[in-house]
């Protein structure tokens, strides 16, 4: 899949490359050119090589495939539409040089984004240049519309993601009061939920006992458990990607620990159980902010369409795929809405945000939750849902649901 779909380019950012070309890092979808037609191009910010590259090379390839798809179809009328993007290795430096790139050199007018730490780093200059930024990061930080005018979420946040774990403990726990560890990497991301999570916690009566630090990377993690394991928690919180999930899993089995483990949203996914087998993985359970192919909704059938299109299958993609192609929908519909109200002119990305916040209960066709934005809210839902490992595959464990209802 990632030479398929993020190919390197060219150094004419309005040409793709051929796909089996990888003599560059950068990678360019463009829609049918239209001499008639306005040109919008959209940069990208990726991790594939770098510490969340895991979860990041399928959402990457998400959004690359929603603009590869546009283009068997035809285009977007009157739009030139461009994705050009490059893997930054989850570095801030070399996110800030590549934003620099896509805005100056590419003139991109919105953006795709990828992690917290980058994208905080580069939310004051996003607003200075006015360039709509959708990131993969869900940071609670980003909500605040006065600090971050141009940032949107298109998924409950990693802090609503929490509040919503503990919700569903204290309605479902048996016994005594429940007893919570948090299990984070000491990065922007794994830090965003956790203070939120503890004030949430004291809230309604759920306690947290224990916090263990655990790298993004990391192949053991058993000290960090022995720890835990003496305040024996109830549950355990993790907010990590596929590789530290999976090494925490496999030690906790390994520790015969049974506390109840249940990931965030990028602690989820088909890669846990590719990674330590369905018999570590039964039974955890995790955010499911977005569909798994198999799953029968309305909006998996134009990923269909797009793979019968590739000779490939829903066997040949996951839940991460899905959850990217969603964003690069989500941003295709609030450029259609501003070229719209301005049928004239290059679009600019003042503009673009106002066909953002004009998005009102866009429907993805059950590929995630709703989103709805305004001037006042760039936080498209608080909405998710749980899922749980059975038999090996992830099944739904709770509709969607906001820890306010």
């Amino acid at each position: 899949m990632l030479l398929l779909l993020l190919a390197a380019c060219a150094e004419d950012s309005t040409t793709s490359a051929p796909a089996n070309d990888t003599s560059d890092d950068s990678a360019t979808v463009p829609t049918a050119a239209d001499p008639d037609n306005r040109t919008v191009v959209v940069g990208g910010l990726y991790d594939i090589t770098g510490g969340t590259g895991d979860v990041g090379t399928p959402y990457a390839e998400g959004e690359q495939a929603y603009f590869e798809y546009l283009e068997t179809k035809g285009g977007v009328e009157g739009l030139n539409l461009v994705l050009t993007g490059k893997d930054y290795a989850y570095s801030i430096p070399e996110a800030q040089k590549i934003y620099q790139e896509l805005r100056d050199k590419e003139k991109a007018v919105a953006i795709l984004g990828w992690g917290t730490g980058d994208t905080e780093a580069l939310r004051q200059q996003v607003a200075t240049d006015q360039l709509p930024f959708f990131s993969a990061s869900y940071s609670e930080s980003l909500k605040n519309t006065k600090e971050s005018p141009y940032n949107f979420l298109i998924a409950a946040s990693y802090s609503d993601q929490g509040r919503a774990v503990l919700k569903w403990i204290k309605e479902n726990h048996e016994g005594d009061n429940p007893t919570v560890a948090l299990l984070y990497n000491d990065t922007a991301f794994g830090r965003s939920p956790i203070e939120d999570i503890k004030a949430y916690g004291k809230e309604i009566g759920v306690e947290v006992v224990d916090e263990q630090v655990i790298d993004v990377q990391a192949t053991e993690a058993q000290s960090q458990l022995l720890n835990m394991e003496k305040k024996n928690p109830d549950y355990a919180i993790i907010q990590q990607t596929w590789a530290a999930t999976s090494t925490i899993l496999r030690d906790a089995k390994t520790l015969g620990i049974d506390t109840q483990f249940i990931g965030l949203n990028w602690a989820s996914g088909e890669g846990i159980i590719d990674i330590v087998g369905a018999d570590i993985a039964e039974g955890y359970i995790g955010i499911l902010s977005h569909a798994f192919p198999y799953e029968e909704q309305p909006g998996m059938a134009e990923i269909k369409e797009y793979l019968d299109s590739k000779g490939m299958t829903i066997d040949d993609i996951d839940q991460k795929f899905v959850q990217g192609w969603s964003a690069a929908k989500i941003m295709v519909a609030a450029i259609q809405a501003a070229a719209e109200k301005y049928p004239e002119g290059d679009l600019t990305g003042a503009q673009i945000r106002e066909g953002i916040e004009s998005l009102q209960n866009f429907d993805l066709g059950g590929l995630g939750a709703n989103v709805s934005f305004s001037a006042d809210n760039h936080a498209g839902t608080e909405m998710t849902r749980l899922g749980i490992v059975k038999d090996g595959k992830w099944e739904q464990l709770t509709d969607y649901f906001s820890y306010q209802d």
